[in-house]
């Protein structure tokens, strides 16, 4: 038999110090995210893009270019105009006798990579005021970062957090490569419906009639992945003590990187205990900021602009090839086959971090990329 992997190769497991009630919780979580696989009987499609959560975070890391998401139909805060026309999301197979979806014409899309999924109760736990204190819309400070939250309409059966923030009738998105999701309820009902064309409660219209239907997947299974999105670990970090690795976090702070991918953010007050006051490293802001034009795909959600992308948590990062089929594929579209390529994209705001970069000598971004591929 192979030896156990260590805890710090993998991406998957609870949080340490769950309760037993709460472990069992996060077990009924995980048989209904990973084993589950839906079929027309059991109410897949008749338009989807997977037929379980699984399949597109393999091992709750990244997805592959295979399992990317398609949205269209929306270029300002406007709106989207393509809803009755199959938007936000392209449903690009189907089962027997029905017909996947295609893009209407005239509609902009993007390509949308299955993110990784741990530590995001940790992420969904930091304040309000936390992610306002780090935003600098005017970029006050001069220099060229001006990260803003994704301020988006919150669906009725979201609770608000403790300490939630208004800006006219709209709340801090987190959750989606531009943060267009409040929670981690919007995001999983979302993508039962979505992504499944799996019906529940929350999201009640079917993705192929527009009909409101009854439900195909109970409140108690949404609510338990939920958990289990919530209390999965945060990815550990590998190597922190090696010398190159040490180097290369002093080059990622040098250039500027950890202007927007923070390495400690504090949770807030949360119900699951051991989530409450907690310093983490994820490495991210949580906020927008505008990439350049090599990344505007003429796509947006909420009040994000076209060019504009949430800074993504770079914990985990070393370990995405194990979920990508051994290659790595990073950006929001996974256009990126290599960290240096990936770095090499960044734009707009990061434009002169990015020049820092290539101005390092190519031992230094050794050091720098052993660094990333370490967390």
């Amino acid at each position: 038999m192979p030896p156990t992997p260590e805890e710090d190769e993998l991406l998957d497991g609870p949080i340490p110090g769950l309760t037993s009630a709460e472990n069992d919780l996060f077990l009924k979580g995980d048989v209904a995210f990973n084993d589950e696989i839906f079929t027309p009987q059991t109410g897949l499609g008749p338009i989807f893009v997977a037929n379980s959560c699984g399949s597109c975070h393999p091992g709750d890391g990244k997805g592959h270019p295979f399992t990317t998401l398609t949205r269209f139909g929306q270029t300002d805060s406007t709106g989207n105009k393509f809803l009755a026309m199959g938007g936000p999301q392209l449903q690009n197979r189907a089962i027997p006798g029905y017909m996947p979806e295609t893009i209407p014409s005239g509609a902009s899309s993007s390509k949308i990579l299955p993110p990784a999924n741990t530590g995001l109760g940790f992420l969904d736990a930091v304040t309000d005021a936390a992610i306002i204190a780090m935003s600098d819309p005017n970029d006050t400070d001069a220099d060229g970062i001006s990260g803003v939250p994704n301020w988006v309409n919150v669906p009725a059966y979201c609770q608000l957090r403790a300490g939630a923030i208004s800006n006219g009738g709209k709340y801090i998105g987190r959750f989606g490569k531009k943060g267009a999701a409040y929670d981690l309820l919007q995001q999983t009902a979302n993508a039962y419906n979505q992504d499944m064309g799996i019906n529940s409660i929350f999201e009640p219209i079917d993705t192929y009639s527009k009909q409101e239907v009854d439900p195909e997947v109970s409140n108690a299974t949404i609510h338990n992945v939920v958990f289990y999105l919530k209390t999965l670990k945060a990815p550990l970090q590998r190597n922190k003590e090696d010398v190159n690795v040490k180097a290369g976090k002093n080059l990622f702070i040098s250039i500027g990187c950890n202007k927007c991918h923070k390495e400690e953010l504090v949770t807030g007050h949360s119900n699951i205990s051991v989530l409450s006051y907690k310093t983490f490293y994820p490495y991210t802001d949580l906020l927008l900021h505008d990439m350049g034009n090599a990344l505007n795909d003429n796509y947006t959600e909420g009040n994000a602009k076209t060019s504009e992308w949430k800074t993504p948590a770079l914990w985990g990062l070393g370990l995405s090839k194990n979920s990508q089929g051994g290659n790595y594929f990073l950006m929001h579209d996974g256009r990126a086959h290599s960290i240096d390529e990936a770095i090499k994209l960044h734009g707009g705001e990061a434009e002169q971090i990015k020049l820092n970069y290539q101005n390092l000598s190519d031992m230094d971004k050794q050091k720098l990329i052993q660094f990333l591929e370490s967390l």
